[in-house]
């Protein structure tokens, strides 16, 4: 299903196999292309202001070469626990420290989306509460060695055996999580 007008194409700026999975599933034809973008921003920032910062910054990567008909989506997501945002764990034990912070308590996960064409840019974005049952040094350890999660913001994929067995619910769009608020991206979309 093409949102677009006709003749528009949608270049999804992402690396992520689950935003890709998504806009398939969606039946959104699409372009993948990447660039290497510095995932860094001002100090000041917080949880959905990260994220919308970052989504923005890395549709504009793409500024010098997009065609009239081309429309970028870029996304990014953001996991806000106790204050601080959890990026990508660099290492195991990175990724442990994450896990443990997260076991039995809630945290905010924020996906933004930037829109980005020649002469339009949008940029929204999506917050799901995420709560997490207590988590078992074991069940950390375990789930590292077997997913090695260092591609995702915390440190764990909602699709994973974690969610499966960690999360015990979630007030918000279960998507968002996986990395795209698939219900707006729609709507917007639709309305580009």
């Amino acid at each position: 299903m093409n949102l677009l007008p006709p003749g528009k194409k949608l270049i999804l700026a992402s690396k992520s196999p689950r935003r890709k999975a998504l806009l398939e599933e969606m039946g959104i034809p699409f372009e993948a292309r990447t660039k290497e973008v510095e995932e860094d921003y001002p100090e000041n920032l917080e949880g959905a202001q990260i994220a919308e910062y970052l989504a923005r910054k890395k549709a504009k990567a793409f500024r010098n070469e997009i065609a009239k008909n081309e429309v970028v989506l870029s996304s990014d997501t953001v996991v806000w626990c106790t204050g601080r945002s959890l990026a990508k764990a660099r290492d195991a034990e990175e990724a442990a420290q994450m896990l443990r912070m997260l076991s039995n308590r809630s945290h905010e996960v924020i996906t933004a989306v930037c829109l980005y064409a020649q002469h339009r840019i949008v940029v929204f974005s999506d917050k799901t509460v995420v709560h997490f049952n207590r988590l078992k040094e074991e069940d950390i350890q375990y789930y590292i060695r077997h997913f090695k999660p260092f591609d995702k913001a915390g440190a764990y994929g909602i699709q994973e055996w974690i969610g499966m067995v960690g999360i015990r619910a979630i007030e918000g769009s279960y998507f968002t999580v996986m990395g795209l608020p698939t219900h707006l991206v729609f709507e917007r979309l639709r309305h580009f």
